[in-house]
C-alpha cells in the first residue's frame, strides 16, 4: 500500500486530510511538528509527504529545502499547504522543490485528485528508470541488467532490445516494429541480425533467456 506523511500542525484540518486519503485506499501517518516528522523520516520514507507551510517549530519551506539537499529525500514528491495565496508564495514553494500547490480552504476531492495525479507522474519516472520481470531487472539510467541478482553484460543493442521486451511484456512484436525501435530501419527478409542478437540477448540470460519466445512467422514475445 502507498504511504503517505501529513505534517499539519491543526488536528481537525490533519484528521480531515487523513480521513480522506485513507478512504481512497492511501495509508497515512500524521506529525503535528516538524520534529516528530524528522524522526519518523528516518525510519520509513514515504511515496509521498502533504506539508503544511507553517509549523509551530519550523517552516514548510525550510523543510522542503533540507529534503531537497538530502539525497535519501530529495525524490520524495511533496505537496504544500498553505493558507497564504499571493503568486509570489506559490513561486518560491516551487523554486525550493515543491512539486504542488494546495490553498486553504481546500476540497476534500481536489486533495484527494491532486495527490493521484502527482503520484501517478513520479511513480510513472520510478517504473521507467527500473524495469522488472520475474528475476530479470534492469536499471536503464545505470544501463545495468541482473539476472537472478547477477549482473549480465550486455552490447548496447542488446540492451535495448531487452529494454523493448520489458516494456511490453506478454505482446508480441513484430520483426517489423522491433527493427524500427531498435535499428530505426525496416527489417529485411534476408537480414539475420535480429535473429543473431535475440540468439546471444538468450544466451547471456541463462534459463532466463528462454522467456524471450519466438512466434513463428511473425515475431518475439517475453512471457
Amino acid at each position: 500500500m502507498i504511504k503517505i506523511f501529513i505534517v499539519e500542525d491543526d488536528k481537525n484540518i490533519r484528521e480531515i486530510e487523513a480521513f480522506s486519503l485513507k478512504n481512497s485506499g492511501y495509508e497515512i501517518e500524521e506529525f503535528p511538528n516538524a520534529a516528530e516528522f524528522y524522526k519518523r523520516l528516518e525510519e520509513e520514507i514515504p511515496k509521498l509527504i502533504v506539508l503544511d507551510l507553517m509549523l509551530p517549530d519550523d517552516d514548510g519551506l525550510n523543510i522542503v529545502a533540507k529534503l531537497r539537499k538530502d539525497a535519501r529525500w530529495k525524490k520524495i514528491p511533496i505537496i504544500l499547504v498553505t493558507a497564504k495565496t499571493t503568486e509570489m508564495d506559490k513561486v518560491r514553494g516551487f523554486e525550493i522543490g515543491a512539486d504542488d500547490y494546495l490553498t486553504k480552504p481546500f476540497g476534500v476531492m481536489e486533495l484527494i485528485s491532486r495527490v493521484k495525479a502527482l503520484l501517478r507522474r513520479t511513480m510513472d519516472i520510478e517504473d521507467e528508470r527500473t524495469l522488472e520481470f520475474f528475476n530479470i531487472v534492469m536499471d536503464t539510467e545505470k544501463h545495468l541488467v541482473k539476472v537472478d541478482g547477477e549482473q549480465v553484460e550486455l552490447t548496447y543493442k542488446e540492451f535495448q532490445l531487452l529494454k523493448l521486451f520489458l516494456r511490453n511484456v506478454g505482446i508480441v512484436m513484430n520483426r517489423d516494429t522491433i527493427m524500427v525501435k531498435i535499428w530505426g530501419t525496416e527489417y529485411e527478409g534476408e537480414s539475420r541480425t535480429l535473429d543473431m542478437h535475440i540468439k546471444t540477448l538468450r544466451q547471456k540470460m541463462g534459463s532466463s533467456g528462454n522467456r524471450i519466445k519466438t512466434i513463428r512467422n511473425v515475431g518475439y514475445v517475453l512471457e
